[in-house]
């Protein structure tokens, strides 16, 4: 598998998580666009299974972004380290500004702060939490965020 770039081998990551623990996700189709250890930019496509009926993508497709870009950006920290770590989001909270209209590109920035909490977690062994801010764009259309979401990210 040398010859895939890891942006693809990170979205086959996606995929097979998706197929086997969260089938919702994967009828969304989401890619990974870039990661690294500070930033992750998740792209849901605009496609008709994602649309609600006003023609913009549906809210719901987008909270699978928000969820998955936040997610999948502790993992990457987690995967690194030795200790089984668990993930989960105690709350959530959406600002929508305009419609998506477009394929919606959701980008996390907080890998620093995400990569501290895994290491205290996996130190301490207690729960900890922290908020994680997630920002939609749909660049073919607008530079502005379409979306603002933050979510309690929660590991054990």
């Amino acid at each position: 598998m040398r010859f895939l770039s890891h942006n693809i081998k990170e979205t086959l990551k996606i995929r097979l998580l998706a197929i086997l623990k969260i089938p919702l996700m994967f009828f969304c189709r989401p890619y990974v666009k870039s990661i690294n250890d500070d930033e992750v930019t998740i792209v849901i496509p605009f496609k008709r299974r994602n649309k609600n009926h006003v023609g913009s993508m549906y809210f719901g497709a987008l909270c699978v972004g928000a969820d998955l870009t936040g997610g999948y950006l502790a993992m990457h920290h987690i995967s690194k380290g030795k200790k089984k770590i668990k993930l989960l989001f105690k709350d959530f909270h959406a600002d929508f500004f305009k419609r998506a209209e477009g394929d919606v590109h959701l980008v996390c920035s907080d890998g620093r702060e995400i990569k501290k909490l895994v290491d205290k977690v996996s130190e301490s062994g207690n729960r900890s939490n922290m908020t994680v801010k997630i920002l939609a764009y749909v660049p073919s259309k607008f530079e502005d965020p379409i979306a603002k979401f933050t979510l309690t990210l929660s590991l054990k």
